[in-house]
């Protein structure tokens, strides 16, 4: 399936912080360049609202760090907006939609977190939402990462986490890279440090990464 994408045509995430290309979309993206994919990222807001790494200026240390990391994943382009970070939420879609319009540049593939956001997060599910009407609207393909049930399960019961299970129709689990997607979260250093959540995600998950891919109802 990923190398069937790779030679449809160039893949465009969508996504709405600094490193939720590594952290989340991380092996995905690495199995993809591997394959030789034509990666770019559109990521919406600057991440200036996060909690760890408070005290410097964030936004620009984020913006560092997410070029680093795309480079390690193979990504050939990046787009960084100024959207607010924990307010996608309150952004007119109209808005969100013409900047992911405007980001397609001959993209035949959005990738994005499924549609609960994973985690829940209402700036993930924003993002996920406007890629996918455009996807409709441009008659894209769509993958959607996410986690297995099991995964989310334990997550929550050990954390306190609201991931959300990712299961059904066309559902399925790929292989992925973990060593480039390791070393991509590496590069995310205001925000990777003390990530217990993180790192058992990723211990849970094994060598595997849990997608859809979809194309748009006519």
């Amino acid at each position: 399936m990923l190398r069937d994408l790779v030679s449809g045509g160039p893949a465009l995430a969508v996504m709405a912080h600094p490193d939720d290309e590594s952290f989340g979309l991380g092996g995905v993206l690495s199995a993809l360049a591997v394959a030789g994919a034509d990666l770019r990222v559109l990521c919406l807001t600057s991440g200036e609202a996060s909690t760890l790494g408070a005290g410097v200026d964030l936004a620009t240390v984020r913006r560092d760090e997410l070029s680093a990391a795309a480079e390690l994943l193979g990504v050939t382009a990046v787009d960084l907006l100024d959207f607010p970070d924990g307010g996608l939420a309150t952004v007119a879609p109209d808005d969100l939609d013409a900047v992911v319009r405007d980001a397609l540049r001959g993209a035949a593939t959005l990738i994005v977190f499924e549609a609960s956001g994973v985690t829940g997060h209402p700036d993930h599910r924003a993002a996920t939402a406007s890629a996918v009407r455009i996807a409709g609207e441009q008659g894209l393909r769509v993958l959607e990462w996410g986690v297995a049930p099991t995964v989310a399960e334990a997550l929550n019961a050990e954390f306190g986490t609201d991931f959300g299970g990712f299961d059904g129709d066309g559902v399925i689990d790929v292989e992925v890279d973990r060593e480039m997607q390791f070393a991509a979260i590496a590069c995310h250093e205001s925000q990777a440090v003390d990530n217990p959540v993180l790192a058992r995600r990723l211990e849970l998950s094994g060598r595997v990464d849990r997608i859809r891919v979809t194309a748009p109802r006519d």
